[in-house]
């Protein structure tokens, strides 16, 4: 179950703007998702396989060109899918505790 929310959780932070995987890490370790590269980098990886993500190299002026992800058009309806399945999900376990 966490591997599906951290997936979602990484998709929904590059909707609103391609970013590089150590600021990924950083928004999800402020979200309290505790996550290391160890774990970050599969999860990219299988995403990109999937045809969710794309990437593309900047130069960086502190160092080696950085890979920076983005979502493709896949990723996005992908995206819009999981929102419809999470809300699903919240409102069933909303209904659980109310009874």
């Amino acid at each position: 179950m966490r591997k599906g929310v951290l997936e979602y959780c990484i998709l929904s932070i590059l909707s609103r703007s391609d970013k590089y995987a150590s600021d990924i890490i950083a928004e999800l370790k402020e979200a309290k998702m505790i996550v290391v590269e160890g774990t970050l980098y599969p999860l990219l990886t299988r995403l990109k396989n999937a045809g969710l993500l794309g990437y593309r190299w900047e130069e960086s002026t502190q160092g080696p060109p950085r890979k920076y992800y983005e979502l493709t058009e896949s990723g996005k309806d992908f995206l819009k899918e999981l929102d419809a399945s999470w809300q699903e999900l919240v409102d069933a376990v909303k209904f659980i505790n109310n009874n």
